[in-house]
């Protein structure tokens, strides 16, 4: 087999862990992986690489030095090689361990054996190439945001996920006690890993039904407004969808909007003010923040 994947190793301090993801996610990145290297942390990622296409190693060097720089912290060092499929497939995932979130969840890697029995929600989980393995600051806000979601009172919740990733968020609602979940992205391949991953934790079509696009593929297939929504992609996305998701809910409807840097939140919070919402709280992580929010009538 030819080598058909770039892997790239970005050696840092801890603290730009988190923006590295990110960073990478621009990139086309289909798998990230970390390791302690001693004081310092190695990420590994895995970016396809496309016939007649390079890799711009010179922009992802940029944007991280110039990171660090922001927030005085020493620059990556960064090196990549070319490696065949079937590596790319296995690398990354050896370093992924069951993790608990919150204090509900428990994230269980699905190659893996399920951890000693536990009070917790068991979600399994194989992103496959999308986002949202659950390592992520935002993933866990999110997480952490639905457990605060008064699922038990309020029977037969219908939620949106907008931007779900590799359905993570949606399966989380689900066993918390929502009914259905209407999942979009507008990454195809992220589409087939919410489906993949809610056959992995069982859960019906019916109650978590993803599809390629965007709030306006929500609303097509809609049979009311929903309860709620959750939304962990970028702040100018969230403030662009902003409308669009104003025409899919109720007047009691809540929201947990997340991927946004803590310094982007006070922007983030007028446009959802402007937009009839009230921020309950701000949540934060690192550097990335979540916003809990509701409308004014709830």
């Amino acid at each position: 087999m030819t080598n058909s994947w770039w892997e790239v190793q970005i050696l840092c301090d801890p603290a730009l862990e988190d923006s590295i993801f990110w960073r990478l996610e621009d990139f086309s990145s289909r798998g990230t992986a970390s390791e302690g290297k001693g004081d310092l942390c190695l990420v590994k990622a895995y970016l396809p690489r496309l016939p007649g296409a390079t890799l711009d190693l010179e922009l992802l060097s940029s944007q991280l030095h110039e990171d660090a720089l922001c927030v005085g912290l020493p620059i990556p060092t960064l090196s990549c090689q070319l490696i065949n499929e079937e590596d790319w497939a296995t690398s990354w995932k050896q370093y992924w361990q069951p993790e608990k979130i919150g204090d509900r969840f428990l994230i269980n890697p699905a190659w893996l054996p399920l951890s000693a029995a536990s009070d917790r929600l068991v979600i399994l989980l194989d992103p496959g190439v999308a986002f949202g393995t659950g390592n992520h600051a935002t993933t866990q806000l999110c997480l952490e945001s639905l457990e605060n979601v008064d699922f038990q009172g309020k029977i037969g919740q219908v939620i949106a996920d907008i931007g779900c990733g590799s359905g993570i968020l949606g399966i989380g609602a689900l066993l918390l006690g929502a009914k259905t979940v209407y999942a979009v992205d507008t990454d195809p391949l992220a589409v087939q890993s919410t489906v993949s991953n809610r056959d992995l934790n069982r859960i019906s079509p019916e109650s978590l039904i993803p599809e390629e696009g965007s709030v306006d593929i929500v609303t097509q297939g809609l049979q009311e407004p929903v309860d709620g929504i959750v939304c962990n992609i970028l702040a100018d996305v969230i403030i662009q969808l902003l409308p669009q998701m104003n025409q899919i809910i109720k007047p009691s409807s809540w929201g947990i909007f997340s991927g946004i840097l803590v310094e982007q939140s006070a922007t983030v919070a007028e446009s959802l003010e402007k937009n009839g919402w009230i921020v309950d709280n701000l949540l934060t992580k690192k550097e990335w923040c979540c916003l809990n929010v509701r409308r004014s009538q709830s």
